[in-house]
């Protein structure tokens, strides 16, 4: 077990800054740690060079900086389920590349945090999901749950097709993306009863969230601290 896998229950829940917490957190315990976000839609040209957010902020909360192309072997323009957007610009996403360069990310850190695209079960190929690129990889997942109305449907249909396809969830966590939520605290209590993994933390709503600070409303005490090497 060489890290984590970042899923969420939704698309716009808060995976990045989880997983930039998680990249933060093992960084400050000297360990080598680097983001991957195999798959990644919606770019925009800055300075003559294709820059997407998520990718750019998994770089920035790791201490390795390998090739772009291991951390992110996939970019796409349009801001679209990533099949569709593939189909777009010609290309066909080969989850045996997706292995390689995890496989390179492995040498280069002891830690390596991948964050999926969207939901688990959103379309990659004609054939393969994000849950199978999980699969493959083989890693826990962590399940971000964005809080808002609907997500306790959302969250537990996630959790069974993790189970479904003989992966560990790891743990989860309960981001506050909606302010107005009505009883938050309720809904967080009906999942802590449903679920069997441990309730990492509780992420009050940020507009700006930074790794340090979403890394102190998590507790990383809950986890399995991967192996190095």
């Amino acid at each position: 077990m060489g890290g984590y896998f970042v899923t969420g229950t939704d698309t716009g829940v808060g995976k990045t800054a989880i997983a930039c917490a998680l990249l933060h957190a093992f960084a400050q315990r000297g360990r080598r740690a680097v983001g991957m976000k195999p798959i990644a839609a919606g770019a925009s040209d800055a300075a003559g060079s294709w820059r997407n957010e998520d990718v750019a902020a998994l770089i920035a909360a790791g201490n390795v900086v390998p090739e772009r192309s291991w951390i992110n072997p996939y970019l796409f323009t349009l801001p679209v389920a990533p099949h569709i957007a593939a189909r777009e610009e010609g290309v066909t996403i080969d989850l045996d590349a997706v292995d390689r360069s995890y496989a390179r990310l492995r040498v280069a850190a002891d830690i390596v945090i991948v964050e999926g695209v969207g939901g688990f079960l959103v379309p990659l190929t004609e054939r393969d999901d994000t849950a199978d690129l999980a699969i493959r990889l083989g890693l826990p997942v962590i399940l971000v749950v964005g809080m808002r109305l609907g997500c306790l449907n959302h969250t537990l249909l996630t959790a069974e097709a993790i189970a479904a396809r003989g992966l560990k969830l790891a743990g989860w966590v309960a981001n506050r993306i909606d302010p107005r939520m009505a009883k938050a605290a309720e809904n967080v209590a009906a999942l802590r009863e449903r679920l069997e993994a441990p309730l990492l933390g509780e992420v009050p709503f940020l507009s700006r969230p930074e790794a340090a600070q979403v890394a102190g409303a998590l507790d990383f005490s809950l986890l399995d601290e991967p192996s190095a090497g």
